[in-house]
């Protein structure tokens, strides 16, 4: 059935451009206080366990929420460099996937530590850390599919110089599992910030306003969603 709507949309991919990065560069300043290393992270957590594991929560919530404005700006590459956007799309949801399954043995590793120890905890982590699984194959593209997408945003000029080059620091972010913050952390997020915020407040800006029948479904949409998603946390 032919239609003109483009997933994710021009309102879904708006919110993911404008809160994704903010929620990681918030995740990634709730880390400065606490040095950089795995073994320092978990001590952190026994001392500040609401700082750091929300740290870690907000850090996740912009990597998972970031997808849509990836698709976006893949979209928009692939209409004059289509080879470009497929790969740099590709690679980069698949990175943003990597690092979702390294927030799941992250949130793993602090629950050990509030339940069976810092020591049990710390163990843990560095008996298995070098352990192959699935995505052992796939960590070169959490740094690698941000500069493929940064350089076909700037051949398509979908981005300028500096808003590529802002991008492309996203890859700079150290990636694994319990890494804390450093400077790289900190450039990259910012990086994302200035690479898609604009885009985010122009598809606000250039869309017509929702209609009062749109705001009411949403509203009650969005209670939907929440009453759901707390039914999930029972089970």
């Amino acid at each position: 059935m032919p239609t003109d709507h483009s997933f994710p949309g021009r309102r879904i991919s708006a919110v993911s451009m404008i809160v994704g990065p903010l929620l990681l560069l918030a995740g990634a300043l709730t880390r400065v206080p606490f040095p950089f290393s795995f073994t320092e992270q978990l001590a952190a957590v026994q001392r500040a366990p609401g700082l750091v594991i929300g740290g870690y929560t907000a850090f996740l919530a912009g990597n998972v929420l970031m997808w849509p404005a990836v698709v976006t700006l893949a979209r928009g590459i692939g209409r004059t460099h289509p080879m470009w956007a497929a790969w740099g799309g590709a690679f980069v949801i698949f990175g943003l996937f990597e690092r979702t399954f390294h927030a799941g043995i992250n949130q793993t590793a602090f629950r050990l530590v509030l339940r069976r120890g810092l020591d049990s905890a710390t163990a843990f982590v560095q008996d298995s850390y070098q352990d192959t699984h699935l995505f052992s194959y796939l960590s070169f593209t959490i740094m690698f599919g941000w500069y493929v997408l940064a350089f076909g945003a700037y051949r398509s000029r979908v981005l300028g110089l500096t808003g590529s080059i802002a991008l492309a620091s996203m890859g700079t972010v150290p990636l694994g599992v319990l890494k804390g913050t450093d400077a790289f952390t900190i450039a990259g997020t910012l990086g994302l910030c200035v690479a898609f915020l604009p885009l985010g407040f122009r598809l606000v800006r250039e869309g017509p306003r929702p209609s009062r029948r749109s705001v009411l479904l949403t509203l009650l949409g969005t209670a939907v969603v929440g009453l759901l998603a707390y039914a999930s946390t029972l089970g």
